[in-house]
């Protein structure tokens, strides 16, 4: 980048020089330099805040009564089978029908209780998020030198 600033003020030294000796009296030479920007856009990444509310379940025990006849029933029929196939004969099953009846009656008569949703509760959960904003900004590009020697324009491109 200097390479070409430091050639173009080197062309205009030379000129001024060249104009001095030839002419043998020294003229003022005129110049501008104008400076020329571009806008560039970047991305820019920025950490934000993202906040929501969720549905978190809230859990609590529930009681049920149980059902001392379905637990009856379904104990004389296993106490029949189990006390068939141990004695094999019909006292056997009514003997494991009447046993299982009573057992089931009693586990079937229990209260049951557990834990289940009953409900549910707001909750606000919060996030670091990576967003991203646009920045326009004008940066240098290059500058033109012109100047003018015996009525006549030079311009060229330099870099500062």
């Amino acid at each position: 980048m200097n390479t070409i600033y430091n050639t173009g003020l080197a062309l205009l030294t030379s000129v001024c020089l060249t104009t001095t000796a030839q002419a043998g009296q020294t003229k003022p030479i005129t110049g501008t330099i104008q400076d020329f920007y571009t806008e560039v856009e970047e991305w820019e990444p920025y950490l934000s805040r993202q906040c929501s509310f969720i549905e978190v379940p809230v859990y609590g025990n529930v009681s049920r009564q149980g059902d001392p006849v379905g637990g009856a029933l379904m104990g004389m029929v296993l106490g029949g089978l189990v006390g068939k196939g141990v004695t094999g004969d019909d006292k056997g099953a009514a003997a494991g029908a009447v046993f299982g009846g009573l057992v089931g009656a009693d586990k079937g008569s229990r209260v049951r209780t557990r834990q289940q949703v009953v409900g549910y509760k707001k909750k606000k959960v919060c996030e670091q998020v990576t967003d991203y904003r646009l920045n326009k900004r004008k940066i240098y590009d290059y500058s033109l030198l012109t100047w003018t020697v015996e009525g006549v324009t030079y311009t060229t491109e330099v870099v500062k």
